[in-house]
């Protein structure tokens, strides 16, 4: 069977990274990222289209500077429940860290969004890129990656052995025999490891598609491990089309090297077209959308997130680039490193290198409907992605996707005409897992 292009919608409200002039916007509601009616008409608005999921972001710790998106936003397990009641296909993929929740917790409430949503619930795994949240929890600091990595590890195998508490035929509810539930079907976790101590089980079952989807963004060394290891969808950092490349090739040979088969992890990356009738109008669209969001304030503060919300306004901005790297160790550490090591190559100031982080957002999907199509078959044919993980301004930005872009894959054989199934796992193209208390276990369940 021919691979085709999975899509998912990332609505951003007021304005993610990077989006300083989103919120003045005329056609975004100044209240978007906590209107729920935003989230269940952009939801309602991609399953229209046939995406595969709606994803949603989150993070725990924010000061003034943050992006407005991230100021005031629903959380997104209580956002997507809502959004499941309105909804009957797209997939739910909510963002939650294993560094700031307990694994029962977390797994009963993404067990609860996968049987609301009749098996559509995806879990993005983070480890939690602000160093900050740990203020939030009672810990002085952030935990280094080491920790955070292993735990995270630890943390989905504890999820996913919770999952399976309950065997498929556990509940007879047979009236005559009065048994309503046979005991024998239903176990403990009894799970002691380095980071949690758990006993189980859980008080749900499984649902239609076994268990809820794992999405990972791994960028160092350890999330790539870590993506390889556990991960069934991967948001990848993009990059040129080389970056894309390489690392869609690690990834799946990584995911090989454990054991699993590299078709079912599925690598989205990141893409913000830009649609109009010609090229020459988007080119334009581009720039405007630049000049609306090229705020030096801004992009100094969004430089700051991955060094742990530094403060570089209080450096010289026509100074060499500052020594900051004992910062990334605990924050965003692979970007902040390359960004480190391009100062250093190119003997940039503080300015130069925060007015280069808007550069490094830019689109390669820009132009009318059918220049946008060729590129999107262009870099699918070359192996850089699975899947696109669609972010729009506005409204009127998304549905030029769909009405434009969308009938030319489609009419390509690159993407659905319809829904294959009614859970995430089956839209994605990925196995009901088996549980674990009706198979020999393995290895992967230590």
């Amino acid at each position: 069977m021919p691979r085709t292009i999975h899509l998912a919608l990332h609505p951003y409200g007021v304005g993610g990274p990077g989006q300083h002039g989103l919120w003045k916007d005329p056609s975004v509601a100044k209240n978007a990222s906590i209107d729920i009616n935003y989230y269940i008409k952009q939801a309602q608005a991609a399953e229209h289209a046939l995406f595969d999921a709606l994803f949603v972001v989150d993070s725990q710790f924010i000061n003034a500077t943050y992006p407005s998106h991230y100021l005031n936003r629903l959380e997104p397990l209580t956002l997507l429940s809502a959004v499941a009641t309105h909804t009957r296909h797209i997939g739910l993929v909510g963002t939650a860290s294993s560094t700031y929740n307990s694994p029962f917790n977390l797994a009963r409430r993404f067990a609860s969004l996968d049987h609301i949503s009749g098996g559509r619930a995806g879990w993005n795994v983070v480890t939690s890129f602000d160093t900050g949240t740990s203020r939030n929890y009672g810990l002085d600091e952030h935990l280094d990656y080491t920790t955070r990595y292993g735990r995270a590890l630890e943390f989905v195998k504890v999820a996913r052995g919770l999952w399976d508490s309950y065997e498929d035929d556990a509940f007879p509810a047979d009236v005559e025999r009065d048994i309503f539930l046979d005991p024998t079907k239903l176990h403990a976790l009894d799970h002691e490891g380095e980071h949690f101590k758990v006993a189980g089980p859980l008080n749900l079952s499984r649902s239609p598609q076994g268990q809820p989807v794992i999405f990972q963004a791994g960028v160092s060394e350890e999330g790539r491990d870590l993506a390889a290891q556990v991960a069934e969808g991967i948001y990848a950092p993009g990059g040129s089309l080389q970056q894309a490349q390489d690392y869609y090739a690690d990834i799946k040979k990584r995911t090989a090297s454990y054991g699993r088969d590299p078709e079912h992890i599925k690598i989205f990356i990141h893409g913000g077209p830009i649609v109009a009738a010609t090229d020459e109008a988007a080119l334009r669209r581009e720039r405007e959308i630049f000049e609306e969001d090229n705020d030096f304030k801004g992009n100094l503060a969004l430089l700051g997130r991955s060094f742990g919300a530094y403060d570089f306004s209080a450096h010289d901005l026509d100074a060499p680039f500052p020594d900051v790297a004992h910062l990334a160790e605990k924050g965003g550490r692979t970007g902040a490193s390359k960004l480190i090591e391009r100062a250093k190559a190119e003997n940039l100031t503080l300015r130069q290198v925060a007015e280069s982080v808007s550069e490094f957002r830019r689109s390669p999907f820009v132009g009318a409907p059918g220049t946008v199509a060729d590129t999107i078959e262009k870099w699918f044919d070359a192996g850089t992605f699975d899947g696109i993980n669609l972010a729009f301004r506005n409204n009127a930005d998304l549905e030029l996707f769909v009405d434009g872009v969308v009938p030319i894959l489609q009419k390509r054989g690159l993407f659905r005409t319809e829904y294959a199934a009614d859970t995430l796992r089956g839209n994605l193209g990925l196995p009901v897992p088996t549980n674990r208390n009706t198979r020999e276990p393995s290895l992967a369940d230590d």
